[in-house]
């Protein structure tokens, strides 16, 4: 069970100086008009319920007269950095329709929602406290997903455009009935390599709410993808099992969909294809993964006792004397992203059936 997996609250890691000029290099690093310490001064709140007027665990928040211009200007200008060049010849067309505080979780985020006032399109985006290993998992999901990622920090907010998709959770309880044979199908596969993705990069507490099922539309059927959306958990827990989503009990209603629909070849070739797809990004991520991966190393962003025991566990299930040398979180990441590098016609399957 997930209270057993997760073994304590993750704090909050500096960005240390190397990680700063690295990120500036990257036109990821932006002086922000307006912190997140900032939005905490709200004067009130009012529960956000879904449409079966379920808690959404979000509540809407409001502030002064004075205090509201202010702040949806800055927010309108947030919002031009992060989608554009921070130009504010368009801000004049946008409104704030909403600055929602997340009650639940450990980053405690705000949600805003964006509103161009000429066609009604609105968009979403998130500004949280900045957190280096958080940071991280965003920069190993850029680059070693199938997905770009669009996001700004300094020492004290960090800004994340939103991931469109279906909840997790929700997908599960609502749209995965009403799914056929051929698309349950499909949607375990994604799921096998989801699994193996997250389980390469170290990213952990893939609970069903911590990730999205997008739904495209190709030709005369439907295509599922899963991505992450909170990267809170890169590389902290001491339990392998944490970066395994499927030891989760929220995903065990997808879990019985691979072991009912997939063959165990099967799982073995998407597994290895996976795991070959990451290699090739590996590759071409060139100097950019080295550079992250050299500040990791020498950056703290977990317990001893954590690292002690991750670097023994992923030993123990690769046999790879590379984990037990290592002396950081950092040279856990190299040493797994090495491994799937080198050797990613190793499965282990036992851990599936």
């Amino acid at each position: 069970m997930e209270e057993k997996l997760i073994s304590q609250k993750k704090p909050f890691y500096p960005i240390k100086k190397e990680l700063a000029i690295y990120l500036k290099s990257y036109d990821r690093w932006v002086d922000t008009p307006i912190y997140y310490s900032d939005l905490l001064r709200f004067s009130g709140s009012v529960v956000v319920y879904d449409k079966n007027d379920q808690d959404t665990l979000w509540v809407s928040v409001y502030y002064s007269d004075t205090e509201r211009r202010e702040i949806d200007y800055n927010l309108k200008k947030i919002y031009t950095l992060l989608h554009s060049d921070g130009n504010e010849s368009g801000i004049q067309y946008l409104n704030v329709d909403a600055i929602d505080y997340c009650t639940f979780g450990n980053s405690k985020p705000f949600r805003i929602k964006i509103r161009n006032i000429l066609n009604d399109n609105f968009t979403y985006y998130y500004i949280k406290q900045t957190d280096a290993s958080r940071i991280y998992g965003l920069e190993y999901e850029h680059m070693l997903s199938p997905y770009n990622l669009n996001y700004l920090v300094n020492h004290n907010t960090l800004i994340e455009e939103h991931i469109a998709g279906i909840p997790g959770d929700t997908f599960i309880k609502e749209f995965l009935p009403q799914c056929n044979a051929s698309e349950k199908a499909q949607i375990a596969k994604e799921y096998v390599k989801f699994n193996e993705r997250s389980m390469i990069r170290l990213l952990g507490d893939m609970r069903a709410y911590n990730y999205v099922v997008v739904p495209t539309h190709d030709f005369d059927h439907v295509v599922y993808k899963i991505r992450p959306i909170d990267f809170d958990q890169q590389s902290f827990e001491g339990k392998l099992s944490v970066y395994r989503p499927q030891f989760f009990k929220e995903n065990l209603p997808i879990m019985d969909l691979v072991r009912g629909k997939l063959t165990h070849d099967s799982i073995i070739q998407y597994k290895i294809e996976e795991r070959s797809i990451v290699a090739r990004r590996i590759i071409s991520s060139g100097n950019r993964l080295s550079a992250i991966l050299d500040i990791m190393k020498d950056d703290v962003i977990t317990s001893e006792v954590n690292l002690k025991r991750l670097k023994k566990e992923i030993y123990n299930f690769t046999k790879d004397q590379a984990f037990l040398e290592s002396n950081s979180m950092g040279d856990v990441m190299r040493a797994a992203l090495n491994f799937v590098r080198f050797n990613y016609e190793k499965v282990n399957m036992h851990d599936f059936f």
